[in-house]
């Protein structure tokens, strides 16, 4: 088969050499061009692959597939132009379930706007409490691609609204989609569109948890659907009482039973859309068996990524926290929820999101704002709509200083028990390279603070 490979990231250059690797002829294009790629190049030609470097717009002529990166648009000129040819696009992820043996290992699956990688993680620290040989990807960790020619007895599966978008045969045995908030609406299009992607990873057979407290979830999970709740459970729930994590869906009698898996306390870091993780995470691992006791083990054994709500230090009584992961307003709504007076770092490239709804819920949290990047106008703007009382610091500077001023102001407005929290709602790529570059600069400018208080 002669196969384009669209992209040479993580994920494109799996699918390249494992193609490659079965007989497939290759042809891997990239509009970019630089040493790093020209080094990935060289290691693909020596396998047989054909590379064509800053060049990602032109089909390559005689292909019978086209397997693309997640992030390329389906407007992008190269997809459409197979789109028009009526050539067949896939992504990795597709490609990895067609490749996959008789014996090959099932898949637990999860998506959602925010908390993917945290419950996707959880869920893999759970699978091997009870004992199964397992591992985290698809959008994180191993290419997926690679994972599935090798021997585990299941796999925890992150899924990007990208990557389903380009997947149409994948039935994992069981599915959730943690919540569903207006994200990456300029890729989409519409928020139907972008939901409707989510909505794919409820496939025909597949035992779809869905989260009772959000009503997208619900409407896409359709009826029989597992749910996970913040509140107390219902039969066929799994949700919260007191202290405590239970079960009434996975039980011998639903009416009847509730199964004790956890507590709040082995939730880390502890915060009410953490717990949801925790819950879709346990939902999911019992729907494929797993004991009770191995919830709690395995959320015990979890380490949270870098990034997500991370205590960086506490300096004259205010507590910096880093969740430079809220690269989107629900994201930035829920780590704010966690705290009781906050001033709030926000902005970034919001990719067409709208803000409002985010402000007006945390406006009583708010002791003050401090604004950078590309779209912070489009914040203070929010701000004066639903909380004009609040200050309002605007850092316009892009330079590599700019952090250190952001903190700097943020810290004259904290007062002692506050909280200093850069949860952006926005993307990082209009200042940094990455939303972890930019959470690194945050916890540089505190420690500097520190130095000098």
């Amino acid at each position: 088969m002669r196969v384009c490979v669209a992209g040479l990231g993580v994920s494109g250059l799996a699918a390249a050499q494992v193609l490659a690797e079965r007989g497939a002829r290759v042809t891997a294009v990239e509009g970019r061009d630089d040493e790093a790629l020209r080094a990935r190049a060289a290691g693909l030609e020596a396998r047989g692959v054909t590379v064509r470097l800053g060049d990602g717009e032109t089909l390559p002529e005689g292909v019978d597939l086209v397997v693309t990166s997640p992030g390329w648009k389906p407007t992008a000129p190269l997809p459409a132009a197979a789109a028009a040819a009526g050539i067949e696009i896939i992504g990795e992820v597709e490609l990895a379930w067609r490749l996959r043996g008789d014996d090959a290992a099932p898949w637990l699956a999860l998506t959602g706007t925010n908390g993917k990688t945290t419950a996707v993680r959880m869920l893999a620290c759970i699978l091997e409490a009870a004992g199964h040989r397992t591992l985290a990807v698809g959008n994180v960790g191993t290419p997926i691609v690679e994972a599935v020619l090798q021997k585990h007895d299941v796999l925890a599966v992150e899924l990007s609204s990208y990557q389903l978008h380009w997947s149409s045969t994948v039935v994992p045995f069981a599915a959730a989609v943690l919540n569903v908030a207006p994200d990456h609406l300029d890729w989409h299009g519409s928020l139907e569109a972008y939901a409707a992607d989510k909505g794919k990873i409820y496939a025909p057979g597949t035992v779809a948890v869905v989260n009772a407290d959000d009503p997208v979830s619900v409407r896409l999970g359709g009826e029989g659907a597992i749910g996970f709740t913040l509140q107390v459970p219902r039969p066929g729930q799994l949700g919260v009482v007191e202290d405590l994590l239970v079960d009434r869906a996975f039980t011998a009698d639903r009416m009847r039973e509730a199964a004790e898996l956890a507590e709040l306390a082995d939730v880390r870091p502890f915060a009410p859309h953490n717990v949801a993780n925790a819950l879709a995470a346990a939902a999911l691992a019992r729907a494929f068996g797993v004991p009770p006791e191995a919830v709690r083990e395995g959320l015990r054994a979890f380490v949270p990524d870098p990034h997500r709500i991370a205590h960086v230090a506490t300096v004259a009584g205010v507590d910096y926290v880093d969740d430079s992961k809220a690269t989107n307003p629900h994201a930035a709504a829920s780590s704010l929820a966690a705290s009781r007076s906050a001033v709030w770092i926000a902005g970034g490239l919001l990719k067409g999101a709208d803000v409002d709804d985010l402000v007006r819920s945390c406006a009583g949290r708010l002791r003050g704002v401090v604004l950078l990047g590309a779209d912070r106008a489009q914040i203070a703007a929010a701000l004066a709509r639903h909380a004009p009382k609040v200050p309002v610091v605007d850092v316009p500077d892009t330079d590599t200083g700019a952090m250190d001023r952001v903190v700097t102001e943020a810290s004259a407005l904290a007062q002692p028990g506050d909280t200093v929290l850069l949860a952006p709602a926005g993307a990082s790529f209009d200042m940094f390279t990455s939303y972890g570059a930019r959470g690194d600069a945050f916890a540089a400018a505190v420690a500097r603070l520190a130095k000098r208080a």
